[in-house]
């Protein structure tokens, strides 16, 4: 099942090898999506805002070992596409290694700091039991997220996307009927839903894990391969470590915002919580485009085929272009429907703020579309610091626009702040491309 992408049709291998990694994440969004529906629905706006609020803080939490596994992923894809195996096995280990010992330390830090970390948040008195009762068990999940993230990582970097599209497509299905029996039937609140997505993610891990270790015994370090050599931890460190603070500014970025949003009421936030579920929705799979093509420019960087990249990124240009119009179309067109999906008729406040919100951020999915292809670029290319950079344009204008912005003029000026950020940092990575890059003369 692995993929070759350093040849064949260049719009077709980038397209055939990314389908699978939004299919993924679409059913990740979708049960989080039923998460978020199921709690709006049948325990309140209360509930819907602690799990809202808690999805954003265990976002930033898990973007530090998504980074590192997709860090990893990019020297794992060079290995491949130079065809230097041995060191690639050697990486494999080395890298589940250091990410395994930093995912076990992660977690214990959180357990130990919970307290300290809703406080700043500024968690309402009126959620905070339920944030916290939620973030205990959720807590317990980091360690499954590492493992699934890894694996999926090692064979993504291979050109394999279907196999965790599988095991990722059972863990959405036990989610949406465990989410129905705790909340429903046993009546377990929002720890209902937080074991429901515990159990899952639990799946999806154990099940990617078993899956390798069986049936891809080929691709495996073996005992010779158990080295720590420090050549290949150092490059290891610099692709996870840039990745992983690039994954973990962008959501610390984002939880500023939430803890921004938390001081404007329970309204806002839960408004803002069954919004950000349908934005995140929306741009998923030109995000997910965006890392197989990361993925594409990698495996040829590493096979020296300067000039299949510039033609993947043109033609990925134009593909991610074409759905983002399209995208953009459905949520500014449905806004309103959208929101209805997860919040009461009744409560016609909450759907008015998530209707601005989606309308502002949905007309401008092109910035979002065009920033995923660019983090795929650069990372895919080596130049870690450029994608970084691009990183801290983007979230430093939107949490200083909005913190300037919000107090005078409203909650609005968040949402415009961060389409800015969006804008700015696009001009940006397309100028160093069109300078640095060549791209125009590609």
């Amino acid at each position: 099942m692995e993929r070759d992408l350093t040849r064949g049709s260049i719009g077709k291998s980038i397209l055939l090898f990314s389908i699978p990694m939004i299919l993924g994440n679409l059913l990740q969004q979708f049960y989080n999506v039923v998460d978020t529906y199921i709690v709006g629905k049948y325990i309140g706006s209360e509930a819907l805002a602690a799990v809202g609020s808690s999805y954003t803080l265990m976002t930033f939490l898990t973007s530090i070992l998504i980074g590192l596994c997709m860090g990893s992923g990019i020297l794992f894809s060079m290995y491949f596409g130079a065809k230097k195996y041995e060191k690639m096995k050697i990486s494999f280990f080395v890298s589940f290694v250091s990410i395994g010992i930093l995912s076990i330390v992660l977690e214990v830090v959180c357990f130990i700091l919970l307290k300290y970390i809703l406080i700043w948040l500024q968690i309402p008195k009126g959620i905070y039991h339920q944030t916290y009762q939620y973030l205990q068990i959720i807590f317990i999940g980091i360690f499954f997220t590492f493992i699934y993230n890894y694996f999926a990582s090692m064979l993504r970097a291979l050109g394999n996307s279907k196999v965790p599209l599988f095991f990722l497509g059972i863990a959405a299905l036990v989610n949406v009927a465990l989410d129905i029996v705790f909340v429903l039937y046993f009546h377990l609140g929002v720890s209902g839903a937080a074991f429901a997505t515990i159990i899952s993610q639990a799946i999806s891990a154990l099940g990617l894990a078993f899956y390798v270790l069986f049936f891809k015994k080929d691709i495996l370090p073996e005992r010779k391969h158990y080295l720590f050599d420090q050549q290949i931890f150092k490059k290891l460190k610099d692709y996870s470590l840039m990745t992983c603070l690039q994954q973990g500014i962008m959501n610390f970025g984002i939880l500023m915002i939430q803890g921004l949003v938390n001081s404007f009421g329970i309204a806002v936030m839960s408004a803002f919580s069954a919004a950000v579920k349908i934005d995140s929705f929306a741009y998923m799979p030109v995000q997910d485009f965006g890392n197989a093509f990361s993925t594409f420019v990698a495996q040829n960087k590493g096979a020296k085929q300067e000039k299949r990249i510039q033609q993947g990124l043109k033609v990925a240009s134009i593909m991610a272009l074409i759905f983002c119009i399209f995208i953009s179309l459905g949520v500014c067109l449905y806004s309103k429907e959208l929101m209805m999906l997860f919040i009461s008729k009744k409560q016609m406040n909450i759907i008015q703020i998530g209707m601005t919100y989606l309308k502002t951020e949905g007309s401008f999915y092109i910035g979002i579309g065009c920033l995923f292809l660019l983090y795929g670029y650069y990372r895919g290319v080596g130049k870690m610091k450029m994608s970084l950079i691009l990183t801290i344009v983007s979230l430093g204008t939107r949490v200083v626009l909005a913190y300037l912005l919000a107090p005078l003029f409203g909650v609005e000026m968040i949402w415009w702040a961060i389409v800015i950020g969006w804008l700015l940092a696009d001009s940006l990575g397309i100028i160093y491309g069109v300078k640095k890059e060549k791209w125009l003369k590609g």
